[in-house]
């Protein structure tokens, strides 16, 4: 798996360059000081996954972000930044990032954090996950009479949960059932919807729910 490692800290980025260089599978290609450098070098060398921090000189995180997930969509970034306010985070995701973590991360909960984006799944830190899921609770409009395709009003708020890019065991404890009940949940959900994986799911929870 090919990295590029962003962030305007020269003593931090040579460390997470370093950090990652003990991680099995993982190669970094390049590292960058701002956003305009990552462009170029996402361009040049076609990583999997860039590793991006947010608030940097010249581009910040959000705008590269934006801008990588719109030129090369087969490229997924992960933020890893100092910050996890709200705004921060709102930005970040919506700006396409496929994952957000803390600078108090360990090595392998980074490592894990970039294979999970490699393979098109989502990972965020325990407090990032909560947000999203106050911030769906208290977004969510009341469910409609009648759901598309036969959807119980379970599996709908399942789905909106995978449409914010929450794991089967997130969506369990957000909703306090057990994770082999989430699985049943979506497996049904998929099933009635059309559906082989959770981006084609998010897709439809997007526009239809």
């Amino acid at each position: 798996m090919k990295v590029v490692v962003v962030d305007d800290q020269q003593v931090m980025r040579e460390g997470l360059v370093a950090l990652l260089g003990l991680v099995d599978g993982v190669e970094v290609v390049g590292d960058a000081g701002n956003g305009e450098e990552a462009l170029r070098l996402v361009a040049r060398a076609r990583p999997e996954v860039v590793l991006m921090d947010l608030r940097m000189p010249v581009m910040d995180g959000v705008e590269a972000t934006r801008r990588i997930c719109r030129q090369y969509p087969e490229t997924a970034v992960v933020v890893l930044t100092t910050y996890d306010d709200d705004r921060s985070v709102d930005s970040a995701l919506l700006a396409g990032a496929r994952g957000y973590l803390t600078k108090d991360a360990g090595r392998a909960e980074i490592a894990a954090a970039l294979r999970s984006a490699a393979a098109g799944q989502s990972t965020f830190t325990a407090a990032v996950s909560r947000r999203l899921v106050e911030a769906l609770t208290r977004a969510a409009p009341p469910p409609p009479a009648a759901l598309p395709d036969g959807l119980t009003a379970r599996e709908a708020e399942v789905l909106r949960l995978v449409a914010r890019g929450l794991s089967n065991t997130e969506i369990g404890a957000a909703l306090f059932i057990a994770e082999t009940t989430v699985k049943t949940h979506i497996n049904n959900a998929f099933a009635k919807i059309g559906v082989r994986n959770r981006t084609e799911a998010a897709g439809y929870a997007r526009d239809k729910l």
